[in-house]
């Protein structure tokens, strides 16, 4: 046992859980939910049957019955002395569900591979004996490229030499070696709620506690409350994602940023810019990058192909000052020894055909989005859904506290989606729901179908305590 979750947390946790018949099954889905999106860590303790019975105002012998459900399905166990423990997932789920043939899966947003990555590929190949000349340990990244993507920054006006950048194996790894460098145990980092989630795993991990500042689709970000946070809790570091931010595919207007760049610089904090959504435009058009007129060492910028090339090609960069740089490259080591030749040599061949790589991934995911926005609209006139002119999703307000119980029952109708909350850092966004178009537009319509049925059985089912409050808009 690592730690225990009370009977009042897990309840708060749960939302609204009982949205079928009979309960405890309803129960069981919903715990099943949190250890699959890595809310309800594992080895963690449950409340007793009692405890849990009284917070939930159930029976115990509901309780009882939910707890000897997970058994049977091993999220949890009984061990002497320590109660019900929840398990490991297994080594294919951290935190997803695998889809089955015929299922749709919205869990990732990412687009399906560019078109012409395959090409890339082939012409990279035949060149092999080149590659393998090369020593192949090399934690900096080869010189071809760190001048292309210093280029491709010169080019947005934030004039970058080679030397501040530095070649990672993925976005995701980026943020674990930046963590690693700038954050002390017990440190402060202010991040977006909602957020992405594996970037506050991946601080949470270097031992960061997290102040959240609010983030909406209509308002956009909380000057006032970051404002504060920064003065108040005096973050070593901010993690932030100016362009279309995943989850809420919000931008960062002139002077937000303006204000969060004052306001880290004040504070003494480092700026972590995640930029890996932040060429996905559709219909927004230029923004000026911002925060270039920063005082060295105070703005890090992190990109990746990620979701502009493929998601399984893992090349990312970090772009700093070079006296972080060089922090960077000292404790790389202990990481990993470099980013392998032949996905760098792939990627210096990409950045040469960016500008045309972008206008395609426009077009797929326009196509995506006005398809899924508009069965929405017809199938669930009610949810609000926001304007989006760019990222990968929308951050749907459902009208109602049910996006964890949502989830369980489009996951049953073959959708796989995530729940609001796994995207949030200090708990909630269970009135909301994050649904990638990044798939072709019939998917996005059958989405939307499976949502509608989904939705249905979930507010008909819901407690009159959840429902009422919500009044026309569910």
């Amino acid at each position: 046992m690592d730690s225990r979750i009370s009977a009042r947390a897990l309840a708060a946790s749960l939302g609204g859980w009982r949205t079928r018949e009979p309960a405890y099954e309803a129960l069981a889905d919903g715990i099943r939910l949190l250890c699959l999106d890595n809310r309800l860590a594992p080895r963690t303790a449950l409340p007793a049957e009692r405890e849990l019975a009284t917070a939930l105002q159930v029976s115990r012998s509901t309780v009882a019955a939910a707890y000897g459900s997970l058994r049977r399905t091993a999220h949890i166990a009984s061990l002497r002395g320590s109660g019900s423990v929840t398990l490991p997932l297994g080594r294919r789920d951290s935190g997803r569900m695998p889809a089955a043939d015929g299922m749709i899966d919205l869990q990732q947003a990412s687009p399906p591979a560019w078109p012409g990555l395959a090409g890339i590929m082939s012409e990279t190949a035949a060149q092999a004996s080149g590659l393998i000349s090369r020593v192949g340990y090399d934690v900096l990244g080869r010189i071809e490229l760190r001048e292309a993507i210093a280029r491709r920054y010169t080019d947005r006006g934030i004039p970058t030499r080679p030397e501040e950048v530095l070649v990672t194996t993925g976005a995701q790894s980026a943020i674990h070696l930046v963590s690693s460098v700038l954050i002390g145990r017990g440190d402060r980092v202010l991040v977006e709620t909602p957020t992405y989630p594996h970037a506050a795993d991946a601080l949470r991990r270097a031992g960061a506690r997290l102040v959240g500042v609010p983030v909406t689709t209509d308002d956009g970000w909380d000057l006032d409350r970051a404002e504060q946070a920064f003065a108040r809790t005096l973050p070593v570091m901010a993690y932030l994602m100016p362009d279309f931010q995943n989850p809420t595919g919000r931008s960062m207007s002139s002077r937000e940023r303006e204000v969060m760049l004052a306001a880290g610089e004040r504070s003494g904090s480092v700026l972590v810019l995640d930029e890996t959504t932040a060429d996905l435009d559709i219909d927004l058009g230029h923004v000026a990058p911002g925060f270039e007129t920063s005082e060295p060492g105070t703005v890090v910028r992190i990109g990746s192909l990620g979701k502009t090339v493929w998601g399984g090609l893992r090349l990312g960069w970090v772009r700093a000052d070079g006296e972080l740089i060089g922090r960077l490259v000292a404790a790389r080591p202990a990481h990993d020894l470099g980013t392998p030749e032949f996905e760098q040599a792939i990627a210096t061949r990409l950045i040469g055909q960016f500008d045309a790589i972008v206008r395609q991934r426009s077009e797929l995911l326009r196509a995506g989005r006005d398809a899924l926005i508009a069965a929405l609209e017809q199938a669930l006139p009610s949810w609000h859904l926001p304007a989006v002119h760019g990222g990968v999703s929308l951050w749907i307000e459902l009208g109602a506290p049910l996006s964890s119980a949502l989830v369980m029952q489009a996951r049953s109708r073959g959708l796989l989606l995530s729940a609001g909350p796994r995207f949030s850092v200090e708990g909630g966004h269970e009135r909301h729901l994050r649904v990638p178009f990044t798939g072709p537009p019939d998917e996005m319509a059958r989405a939307a179908s499976v949502l509608a049925d989904a939705w249905a059985s979930v507010r008909s089912g819901a407690p009159s305590s959840i429902t009422e409050h919500a009044g026309a808009v569910i």
